[in-house]
């Protein structure tokens, strides 16, 4: 089984996002962790804006990359660019990608505004999760 680590800032809402998403494409043909740089907390606008969409991420946890060290992941997606210029050095014989999404934590206005730009980055991480299962796990899927 391959396994996927999405690693961002604070693994607070784009990785967990990702997650979310690249679970529910992915299904049992892939481990998925997440994990930051540091760590912040899943953010609760995160949480919501996933369940809007029928994603439960409410029980994710906030992981920092040292948790990880010893698994040996086959993927590692950055989808920020200050995880990518702060991502450690660890082993691994993983193909690395990079996405750098707006970080919807930053958005500011009325409530309205911020949840939108949530839903927006929520959307464009959802087609990058799609298109990434679609071409590394799409024979696996078909098999099904």
């Amino acid at each position: 089984m391959k396994k996927i680590l999405v690693l961002c800032t604070g693994n607070s809402c784009r990785s967990q996002i990702a997650e979310g998403y690249l679970r529910h494409f992915a299904g049992d043909h892939a481990e998925i962790y997440s994990a930051g740089v540091e760590t912040h907390g899943v953010n609760p606008r995160a949480i919501a804006i996933m369940k809007e969409d029928g994603i439960d991420i409410s029980a994710h946890t906030s992981n920092n990359i040292d948790e990880y060290r010893d698994i040996d992941f086959d993927f590692v997606s950055t989808v920020c660019d200050n995880a990518r210029e702060r991502c450690p050095y660890f082993p691994t014989k993983a193909q690395k990608f990079h996405y750098n999404f707006p970080d919807p934590a930053k958005a500011t206005g009325t409530e309205t505004e911020i949840m939108a730009e949530f839903r927006a980055v929520r959307d464009m991480i959802k087609t990058y999760s799609e298109q990434f299962v679609r071409e590394h796990f799409a024979p696996l899927i078909q098999q099904r």
